[in-house]
């Protein structure tokens, strides 16, 4: 009886306990198979993804908390850890392939993103700024080697190093502002902190150096979502990093950095919206117009992609901005539908092969629709998409952030966000008009399954949405909730 009632006890941290043993059982497994079992590990790693969210579907309802209310399992956690987990196992499922061709099939490749995947995982769920700070390191470690795991190439290497070096620097300021945050309110805990400034707020405003805290608590959470102006690292390490990490990049943490940014600020500091808003304000602004003008001039597709992720990441702080429940219902359909997005333009700069070797360039894909016409119809939906064009997923998750944000009196951003989507779409339509209208170059490779999986549910989920959007509204709503 007494094991029975510690096993329920540890239910709640159940899928990070089953993901931390299976992903030391992969390592174990990769060093007594050797090299030749690379694939059949990564393969496994997949597999042990799909079980922890199986874990996570099964988990009851409600909210519960351990270890002191330092990591909490609600709606919200729940959400955020599923649309994760579905990046991770995209992202592991598009590069088995690529690794076996390009000679880069190693096992620690899968362990580390299941490392990683546990950080995310540890994020989602923080409740205070030590298990924030941990669960941050926890997953940016691993994605430091990954970025750089071309050893012999030049480009890979100096991704992982700049990555690394700045991802230190930002790690350093949040952790200031954290040590700042809790010298003022005596707490790390998150409801703590939000008890601590309300009093602050009702006895005449929260003091100067909260707001420091707030502000390099903040510059630590931009660094990790690449917005504007801490996204320097971005273009330079999605174009130098093999094509599968930088898939898994634009995925994974973006979803872990924007759950833990969006509980940070809603439930540690509901007393002091209007000083965390005008941050958020600005960011998203910033991160949106950055985005949209910055990607027009360029010619590599990783690098677009880059810039394209940047304005993203603004769009989905507009829903924060708004500081309300629809707000961040209109945040959670944003991630959730930028996934998708990701993952199926990815499925197809994976397949942009030729002669064995991997190409880049936006110009490659020139006749596409002649050569590839599948291919070629379901990248030009996801970038209509991308470009917020109805009646695709893209519109829906824009027009609810939007929304959240006319709701709030945000009018000024909300027009802001409408003209930088105007811009951006020039880009995406440039790519598609160089697809269906231009000379064909010489044909791809055959697009491999896994690859064709990956772009096929992706692409339909995008281009369906619309005729029955209710079960992902729906789960955002209890999602949003379960934090006000």
């Amino acid at each position: 009886m007494n094991s029975l009632t510690e096993f329920n006890v540890l239910m709640p941290i159940l899928p990070e306990i089953v993901l931390a043993c299976g992903a030391m059982l992969m390592l174990m497994l990769g060093v007594y198979a050797g090299e030749r079992s690379a694939a059949f590990v990564n393969g496994l790693c997949i597999v042990l993804l799909i079980v922890v969210a199986g874990l996570l579907v099964a988990m009851p309802a409600g909210r519960a908390s351990m270890f002191g209310g330092s990591f909490v399992v609600d709606d919200f956690a729940r959400f955020l850890k599923l649309l994760m987990l579905t990046g991770s196992s995209g992202a592991l499922m598009l590069s088995l392939d690529y690794l076996t061709n390009e000679k880069l099939q190693k096992t620690e490749f899968g362990v580390l993103v299941l490392l990683a995947t546990l950080g995310m995982m540890l994020l989602i769920s923080a409740s205070d700024l030590i298990a924030l700070y941990l669960g941050l390191e926890l997953m940016s470690l691993p994605l430091y080697v990954v970025a750089a795991s071309n050893r012999d190439n030049a480009r890979s290497t100096e991704a992982g190093l700049k990555y690394f070096v700045l991802g230190a620097l930002s790690s350093g300021m949040l952790l200031y502002g954290a040590s700042l945050i809790y010298g003022f309110t005596g707490t790390v805990n998150f409801a703590g902190i939000a008890k601590v400034t309300n009093l602050a707020t009702a006895s005449g405003g929260a003091g100067i150096g909260l707001i420091f805290g707030l502000v390099f608590l903040f510059v630590g959470f931009c660094f990790k979502i690449s917005a504007v102006p801490f996204h320097m690292w971005t273009p330079d390490v999605y174009e130098g990093a093999p094509t599968p990490v930088t898939a898994f990049f634009a995925a994974a943490p973006k979803v872990a950095g924007i759950a833990i940014f969006v509980r940070a600020t809603v439930v540690a500091f509901p007393g002091i919206t209007h000083s965390w808003q005008q941050i958020v304000v600005f960011v998203a602004i910033a991160s949106m117009v950055l985005g949209a003008f910055a990607a027009i001039g360029q010619k590599n597709i990783k690098r677009l992609m880059a810039y394209s992720s940047i304005g993203h990441m603004g769009f989905a702080l507009v829903g924060l901005a708004a500081g309300t429940p629809e707000g961040v219902q209109g945040v959670l359909v944003y991630m959730s539908v930028y996934v998708a997005m990701t993952l199926g333009t990815f499925a197809c700069i994976l397949s942009m092969r030729r002669d064995g070797m991997m190409l880049e360039n936006i110009s490659d894909l020139a006749g596409l629709a002649r050569t590839h016409p599948a291919m070629a119809f379901f990248l030009a939906m996801l970038l209509f998409s991308l470009a917020g064009i109805p009646p695709l997923a893209g519109f829906f998750a824009k027009f609810y952030v939007f929304l959240a944000a006319i709701k709030a009196g945000l009018y000024v951003l909300a027009v802001i966000g409408v003209l930088a989507s105007v811009v951006g779409a020039y880009y995406y339509l440039t790519i598609i008009k160089i697809m269906y209208f231009d000379e064909p170059a010489p044909s791809f490779q055959r697009m491999p399954g896994l690859l064709r999986l990956v772009l096929g549910v992706s692409g339909l989920a995008n281009i369906l949405f619309f005729a029955y959007p209710a079960p992902l509204l729906g789960a955002a709503t209890l999602a949003a909730k379960s934090l006000f």
